[in-house]
């Protein structure tokens, strides 16, 4: 991926900027915890993949301090109250998955959607960032590919069984996703990141992601227009 330089006209300081910082700085940092901890639960669903399922929820614990320094770099206090509503209706689904041992529904949340959902928002985020919050993203973006292969590599060794699941739970989970990008169009636009990019960058995450595991390409236009009409 070309890096460019940050653009010019962005003040990281202004007050309109660090406003606008503090949900996304929140939101990244919740959905590192969320990340954490969601893999930690599918130790219970997957446990004979426990010591990789903790080895990523410490990565994801690694990210989740990283992008804490990126916020006090700023002086911006995170908004992680708005974090947590942001992600409470996929927190909602992956526990509700969780509690009924459905370990197809956590995986497509937290392996394809929360994983591909971070790396088109920090693909989009790193051109545009300041220099300190630049190497930890670009450093994050590496590790959530391989957090991103341990769904796919699971959900592929099982796709005869598992893709029906897999379709319902997209039907139930995408269109969150596009409400999840309207909700915070404004602040990413305010930060240099346009919600174009950022749903373009994703359909590309999730349909490649899709197409590892096994779906044809017909599939995938039918599955990633799910909601679709909301974005």
């Amino acid at each position: 991926m070309p890096q460019l330089e940050a653009s010019p006209e962005i003040d990281f300081h202004s007050e309109t900027y660090r406003d606008a910082y503090s949900r996304i700085n929140g939101i990244v940092i919740e959905g590192e915890q969320e990340a954490h901890d969601n893999y930690i639960q599918l130790t219970e669903l997957l446990p004979q993949h426990k010591d990789e399922l903790l080895r990523l929820s410490k990565m994801e614990g690694r990210h989740k301090k990283g992008f804490e320094a990126c916020g006090r770099n700023l002086k911006v206090t995170p908004d992680l109250d708005f974090a947590r509503n942001f992600f409470a209706q996929l927190h909602h689904n992956f526990q509700s998955a969780a509690a009924e041992n459905q370990v197809v529904p956590c995986l497509l949340i937290q392996s394809l959607i929360i994983e591909c959902f971070a790396i088109a928002a920090y693909n989009i985020y790193i051109p545009v960032a300041d220099d300190f919050a630049r190497k930890i993203t670009e450093g994050v973006v590496k590790d959530e590919y391989t957090h991103l292969n341990f769904g796919e590599e699971w959900l592929k060794a099982h796709f005869a069984e598992a893709k029906a699941d897999l379709e319902a739970a997209n039907r139930q989970n995408l269109p969150i996703v596009w409400r999840m990008l309207n909700h915070v169009a404004a602040d990413a636009h305010t930060l240099g990141m346009e919600k174009e990019a950022l749903v373009e960058d994703f359909m590309i995450q999730y349909g490649e992601a899709l197409s590892n595991i096994g779906f044809t390409t017909r599939d995938i236009m039918r599955m990633s227009a799910y909601g679709l009409s909301a974005a």
